[in-house]
């Protein structure tokens, strides 16, 4: 049965996880509100005009979490991962939490990553070798929401984002897609398992708006797994454009210009992998987007050099 009781406070709303769930909480009839640094961008005022309320304010700053989450029943929660060494996430993750517990809120939907918990197991990881602190802000945060004293939640673990594949992001992950190149350390034979943002918007939104139904689990999500070789002939068919895959060593991706922990991801990639039961996923009954669909849904912010008919 649907809940479309109580209004639901959403993070990273301006973003994809976050995007979708607010849009599809809308669609559900939830009333949303969303926190926001900046009300008047073009991404905020979408939502606005979509019916959603924004809050001013910053996972950073407690006064104005608190503020956001007057007379809020539910919790979409995500946070951007720490890459300039400042603790973000692992600090606006605990904090969220402990606002959402402070005012009472039943209900608490995190997204994390798929894998999460399991890093004790990658080879290599006493080492040191896959940015240990991402892997663990990403468990600790987890824990926090499972052991918080919700009356509901839930944890999503998605996989590789579709979205990555699109601007902004594919403008500095996947440098060379606009002249045809889907580059990267990968080696031919990695299947990496994808999602797309909107689906993960669709597991967050019934376990925010059908209370028992995903209550006290945590989902590794994914529809596919492809290889590179794969992706590009889907790029390419869809978009009817000139895509290939280019597989390179970590050393000639980082001359290249991709970036050095992305370059690391993808060595984990090749070596561990997200890992996602894919038949587990579906059995939820909860659409999942294969690559093919989320392209031609998002071919406008996907830039590749379109293919020249010829005689």
């Amino acid at each position: 049965m649907t809940d479309s009781s109580g209004t639901v406070l959403v993070t990273g709303a301006t973003g994809a996880q976050g995007g979708a769930t607010t849009r599809r909480l809308l669609a559900a009839g939830r009333r949303v509100r969303f926190l926001t640094r900046d009300p008047h961008t073009a991404a905020a005022r979408t939502l606005i005009a979509a019916g959603a309320q924004a809050a001013q304010g910053d996972l950073g700053d407690a006064a104005s979490v608190a503020a956001a989450m007057h007379g809020v029943e539910a919790v979409f929660s995500v946070q951007v991962p720490d890459i300039t060494g400042n603790d973000c996430e692992r600090r606006h993750g605990f904090a969220l939490v402990q606002a959402a517990r402070a005012a009472g809120v039943l209900r608490f939907v995190h997204t994390s990553v798929a894998q999460a918990g399991q890093h004790t197991g990658f080879p290599g990881w006493d080492s040191g070798r896959w940015l240990n602190k991402y892997w663990t802000d990403k468990r600790d945060i987890e824990e926090a929401v499972r052991h918080a004293g919700f009356a509901r939640w839930t944890v999503l673990q998605p996989a590789f984002m579709m979205d990555n594949l699109a601007l902004p992001k594919s403008g500095f992950m996947f440098a060379r897609l606009a002249q045809g190149e889907l580059l990267t350390a990968l080696q031919p034979d990695t299947r990496l398992h994808f999602i797309a943002a909107d689906d993960v918007g669709s597991f967050a939104a019934a376990a925010l708006t059908e209370p028992a139904r995903l209550h006290g689990q945590t989902i590794p999500l994914a529809t596919e797994a492809l290889t590179m070789t794969d992706v590009a002939a889907t790029l390419a068919r869809v978009l009817q454009a000139n895509v290939r895959a280019v597989h390179v060593t970590p050393q000639e991706a980082l001359a290249a210009g991709l970036f050095t922990g992305w370059v690391n991801t993808q060595e984990w990639m090749n070596e561990v992998g997200y890992a996602v039961d894919i038949a587990k996923a579906r059995s939820y009954e909860i659409a999942l987007t294969p690559l093919d669909a989320w392209a031609a849904a998002h071919s406008d912010s996907i830039r590749v050099p379109v293919a020249r008919a010829t005689a």
